[in-house]
């Protein structure tokens, strides 16, 4: 059995079951790859454009693989009041990218969020799983260089 198969497995012959298998696929690829939505339309008799169409729709489904970090940073009233533009101004910089975007070497992704939960700390950016908080500019080269065996310079 193919890890499609095992992924639709649950929710084949169910009602509604398209968006709970792509949910599936999300939580074991991290995103929605290209052969595997061919597979989905094969294996529940759907159309592609069906597929890709709940995908696009949902803001959570994925296309693309997401970096091996992701760089979320707050840009929520607290955090954009205490320099969230300059801190996303400076990652920008540093990482090549624009928001939504992936570095070429797959290391980091970065987006924007409208809310961390963690305005005491404002400006805060989160790392995967760890918030970093009264953040300048300058504190970013340090924090970003701890996911990378280099320091990272501006480019």
């Amino acid at each position: 059995m193919s890890m499609t198969e095992k992924l639709i497995s649950k929710w084949k012959g169910k009602e509604g079951n398209l968006i709970m298998i792509l949910h599936e696929v999300q939580n074991h690829y991290g995103y929605v790859p290209r052969n595997v939505a061919f597979d989905l339309s094969r294996h529940l008799d759907i159309p592609l454009a069906r597929i890709y169409e709940v995908i696009s729709f949902y803001h959570y489904f994925k296309l693309q693989e997401p970096g091996k970090h992701i760089i979320s940073i707050c840009i929520g009233t607290a955090c954009y009041l205490k320099g969230a533009p300059q801190l996303l101004k400076e990652i920008k910089n540093l990482l090549n990218i624009e928001e939504g975007q992936i570095t070429q070497d797959g290391m980091f992704q970065l987006q924007g969020v409208r809310c961390l939960g963690c305005c005491g700390l404002a400006p805060v950016i989160m790392i995967d799983d760890k918030i970093y908080g009264n953040l300048k500019p300058n504190d970013l080269i340090d924090i970003i260089s701890k996911y990378t065996n280099k320091k990272v310079s501006v480019s």
